[in-house]
């Protein structure tokens, strides 16, 4: 089973600090957006490894849309 990691507004992809294939833990942070100035961490709430990473820093994404998906 995968957890899938969407977004939760409007925003800009700041920062990806992990890449497909990694192994993450619950509570990491695995991207950063910015919406108005205000940094929101994206965080891991299973442990597991990255199966697939749908951003890329300087794109954009709406609320919904696929971050990253964990399995």
């Amino acid at each position: 089973m995968s957890e899938k990691i969407v977004a939760e507004l409007a925003a800009n992809v700041w920062k990806v600090l992990v890449a497909e294939g990694a192994t993450v833990a619950e509570g990491d942070t695995l991207v950063v957006l910015e919406s108005m100035k205000m940094e929101i961490p994206m965080i891991a709430e299973v442990s597991g490894t990255v199966a697939s990473l749908a951003v890329t820093e300087g794109a954009v994404v709406e609320e919904g849309d696929l971050i990253c998906e964990i399995s």
